[in-house]
């Protein structure tokens, strides 16, 4: 696998301050990405042991909430794999940071997948937050909280895993809605 960047300090990309990691390669080709370059597979560096340390060392302040996985697209199964050792580690380490994900795929496909793909399972056990969906230019929203597009959804995985069901994330608003608390 490889990854187009690392943020250390972003505001974003979830609620606090966060890590994020933009993973390369996406099938999904979505007309507006903000991220185009990270479509090619082979674009960036090497994600490797050493990589891991680095997110892991940059998650360790007490003032970081938590790790968000952007793209490119996180959930490409090939990318799936290069994810596991990583969420794994910071799932071990820092139970008290939550884990963020934004992809063009949807949360029943997701489903669908990890019936088939112990890797895909595994992963949706790991995170907390999942955006999903492609990024639709005509439905661009910028009052959206942590979304670009209204077809995208703001899903609380770990309620939604429990009760069988969509369960969106409180964050799934406008942000004329509310204050960010950050």
């Amino acid at each position: 696998m490889k990854y187009a960047d690392i943020k250390k300090y972003d505001i974003s990309n979830g609620v606090g301050v966060r890590v994020s990691l933009f993973v390369s390669g996406c099938t999904h080709h979505c007309k507006g990405c903000f991220n185009e370059e990270a479509w090619d597979f082979n674009y960036g560096k090497d994600f490797t042991d050493e990589t891991i340390k680095e997110i892991m060392d940059a998650l360790s302040p007490s003032y970081i909430k938590g790790l968000s996985l952007l793209g490119g697209e996180p959930l490409e199964f090939v990318n799936q794999k290069g994810l596991l050792p990583l969420l794994r580690k910071v799932h071990e380490a820092y139970e008290d940071k939550d884990i963020w994900c934004y992809s063009g795929y949807l949360y029943e496909h997701l489903l669908e997948q990890a019936e088939n793909h112990r890797e895909t399972k595994e992963l949706l056990s790991y995170i907390d937050v999942l955006v999903d969906g492609k990024f639709e230019m005509d439905k661009k929203d910028p009052t959206l909280l942590f979304r670009g597009s209204s077809n995208q959804r703001v899903i609380d995985v770990k309620k939604s895993l429990k009760e069988n069901k969509v369960v969106l994330h409180e964050k799934n608003k406008r942000r004329n809605e509310e204050t960010v608390k950050i």
